[in-house]
């Protein structure tokens, strides 16, 4: 066997291994499935030298192999892209590359033979129209995602470690992954899948081990084990049947968004969202969702448009005017820039990259929690009611059913679907009319996913109006009533359910680079 793990145990305030074992044979895909918190990932950084096991053995090409740390690991030949991205934004593309092995002579980087080592590194992951010298902080969560995969397939590693790889990357650019993926079996080298998605794992994988609560639960034939039975492995009891979107009343319209224009990603972009549906957004990394919700909340500078809301959380400001928007309803046209902006009119959003942008992470979960609704915690004078804050929080914890040790734990050491969990319980405390998803389940497992999809719905039945990008087709289509489709910056088109496939969704997603219409 290539590696070896016997009898791993890592506790941190509670138990995350105990007695885990698992192996992996050189041009093997084995896969690692398991809950949020069941300990996928500290597995994995154990073996790359980011975490020390309290005890165990680990087995590596013959040799006993410990590593302390990443570039120890490293230059054993165990290289891991992590599902929480590690790109310096402030570095280039090329130069977090190669950051550890930059060419050079008498301390010099030689930045021509730098370019043609990160271009030939791109082309492998499907970027090879990105300049290597683009500044990494420029690039959205799925560019910098492949970034990472290109520098691990850019060394000469004997275990690649993938930790939920496609969490961020569209369909066409899945297959480019898969295909590298098997010309790296076919050169023997052993890869590690880490994974919430059934169907990849039968794509990729020739084993399948499942985890529960930090111990070895059963290991399979890839091919021979149904979804259904690593489902009920991963939480221990069969999940009900997942539901599609139903027929949601809906009323007047809630939200609505006119020519918005910000920077070179989100041109004359115009949607509305009625109360109790949600509007799904679609298309390709780059095509500009993120940034038209970002824009929209304030998180980023827009040019021009008109954002319009009905029954902001907060009197209107001075400057706002009535618009009618139909006989039926009537919005008020606010100015947002900046978050608190969005969130006093009424508006929400769960952010693509939640350590970046949404989370305190050395704070507490009760903090995280109560965050935007601090006022409803404070006492007279000011002075802040722990003692509500803690009840609050502890209430969203149970409802929402984060593992933890305590709401006092720091988010940080939490998985990240407990970690997406409790931005969710914030934005469910503050009750905004208007709530904004971007990617809500990315790196989610099943078990969770299907509560996030209640959640959504639940909200929808409560009268909000929800708009949702995601990169999961069939996500869309199962809890969208709407679903728009943006290329190239702006929404190309718009599908009702029984109209749209993922053949028309994909080509409408692509048309904005062809220059024709769907």
């Amino acid at each position: 066997m290539l590696l070896e793990a016997k009898n791993l145990q890592k506790s941190y305030n509670v138990p995350v291994l105990t007695d885990f074992s698992f192996d992996l044979a050189a041009g093997e895909v084995h896969a690692l499935v398991g809950s949020n918190g069941a300990g996928k990932s500290t597995f994995a950084r154990i073996l790359c030298g980011l975490t020390q096991a309290d005890s165990g053995q680990i087995g590596f090409n013959g040799r006993s192999c410990m590593p302390r740390s990443k570039r120890e690991a490293e230059h054993a030949g165990i290289s891991m892209v992590m599902q929480e991205l590690n790109v310096i934004g402030t570095l280039t593309v090329a130069e977090n590359l190669f950051l550890a092995r930059l060419p050079n002579r008498a301390g010099f980087v030689r930045f021509g033979e730098l370019r043609g080592m990160a271009r030939q590194a791109l082309a492998r992951v499907g970027l090879d129209d990105l300049d290597p010298f683009t500044p990494a902080r420029f690039l959205g969560v799925g560019h910098q995602q492949l970034v990472e995969i290109a520098s691990a397939l850019a060394q000469n590693c004997r275990l690649l470690i993938l930790d939920e790889p496609t969490a961020a990357l569209t369909d066409p650019e899945i297959d480019k992954l898969f295909a590298n993926i098997r010309r790296l079996q076919a050169e023997g080298v052993g890869i590690i899948y880490v994974s919430h998605r059934m169907d990849e794992i039968r794509q990729i994988a020739n084993r399948v081990t499942v985890l529960r609560d930090g111990r070895r639960v059963a290991t399979h034939d890839a091919s021979a084990v149904s979804p259904a039975e690593l489902v009920r492995e991963m939480v221990g009891h069969d999940l009900p049947p997942r539901q599609t979107a139903s027929s949601r009343v809906q009323g007047e319209v809630a939200f609505r968004v006119r020519s918005l224009n910000a920077g070179e990603r989100v041109k004359d972009v115009s949607f509305d969202v009625r109360r109790g549906e949600i509007l799904g957004l679609a298309g390709l990394i780059g095509s500009g969702r993120t940034e038209t919700l970002r824009a929209i909340f304030g998180a980023d500078p827009k040019q021009s448009g008109a954002i319009f809301v009905a029954n902001p959380s907060s009197p209107p400001p001075s400057h706002a005017t009535t618009i009618p928007a139909s006989p039926s309803d009537a919005l008020i046209a606010v100015t947002i820039t900046s978050p608190a902006d969005a969130v006093r009119v009424g508006v929400g959003m769960v952010p693509e990259d939640r350590k970046q942008d949404g989370l305190l992470l050395a704070q507490s979960i009760r903090v995280n929690t109560t965050l935007a609704t601090l006022p409803q915690h404070t006492r007279a004078g000011g002075w802040l009611d722990l003692g509500a804050e803690a009840k609050t929080a502890e209430t969203m914890r149970e409802r929402l059913t984060v593992r933890c040790a305590s709401i006092e734990q720091p988010v940080s050491e939490l998985s990240g679907g407990n970690q997406q969990k409790v931005i969710m319980a914030r934005w469910l405390l503050r009750d905004c009319h208007v709530l904004l998803f971007d990617e809500p389940t990315r790196g989610i497992d099943v078990a969770a996913k299907d509560m996030i999809y209640q959640l959504l719905r639940d909200l929808a039945a409560a009268g909000k109006a929800v708009v949702m990008v995601s990169s999961e087709l069939t996500e869309l289509m199962a809890l969208c009533d709407r679903i728009a489709v943006m290329s190239a910056g702006s929404i190309a088109a718009e599908f009702l359910p029984g109209d749209w496939t993922q053949e028309k969704i994909t080509h409408a997603a692509f048309c904005g680079y062809l220059d024709r219409q769907p």
